[in-house]
Formats: structure tokens, sequence, C-alpha cells
């Protein structure tokens, strides 16, 4: 039996909204400041290391919409929170994340799309 249903077009518009609304945008439980699970909390800590832009960098708290919280699971056929975009395009959870960060991958990524803070001299 499939559990799949299709976004409304309500849903599919706020999240085509929310990944459009700053280059790196992070779906999770909880904020930056107060997240509500580890793995956002994961996340938010390699994307700090990252040195992304804070004034480039979204994230949605998808505890505060259910619609938004399962809905976003279908948007990106991922099946788990937090869901990281840079650029729009979805690249993984925090697992991927983690695997990134560990081999340089999601350095170069971040770099590429200039999404990194620029060190002042």
């Amino acid at each position: 039996m499939l559990k799949f249903r299709l976004l409304s077009s309500e849903t599919k518009a706020a999240l085509d909204k929310a990944v459009d609304s700053a280059p790196v945008v992070l779906f999770m439980k909880g904020t930056p400041e107060t997240p509500q699970c580890g793995f956002s909390r994961a996340s938010i800590q390699i994307l700090q290391l990252q040195g992304v832009d804070p004034a480039k960098f979204g994230a949605i708290n998808v505890l505060e919409d259910e619609s938004i919280r399962q809905g976003i699971k279908e948007y990106s056929e991922w099946p788990t929170i937090p869901q990281l975009y840079v650029d729009k395009e979805f690249v993984g959870g925090c697992d991927i994340l983690m695997s990134m960060h560990q081999n340089g991958e999601l350095a170069k990524l971040l770099e590429q799309k200039q999404v990194l803070a620029q060190e002042s001299t």
C-alpha cells in the first residue's frame, strides 16, 4: 500500500516561496537558536562551521505548520527533516550534509554558489 498524497497547490506554492526565500534554506525542527532535534542542531552547526553567510541563509521551522512539515517530504521526495536547499536545489538531509562536510563536497558547493561569509581583511 502506497502512502503518497499529492501536495496541495497552496502547500506547493508555500514551499516554492520558502525555497526561493534565500540562497541557503534549511527546513528544520525548531530554529537555529533553539533546534528541537539533534539532527537539526547538527545541520545548523555544519552550516556555521562552513561559514555560510547569515544574510544568505533562511531557516524554516516545520513544527509551526503541519502542512509544511509533511509537504516538504513530498516536495523533495526525501522522508526526513532537516532538509537543505542551496540555490533552490535539494542537497539532502543531515546524513548527507555530514558526509559532504567530511569529504569537502559541501565546502566546494557553498563556495561555488557564493554563499559563504566574506572574511574582512
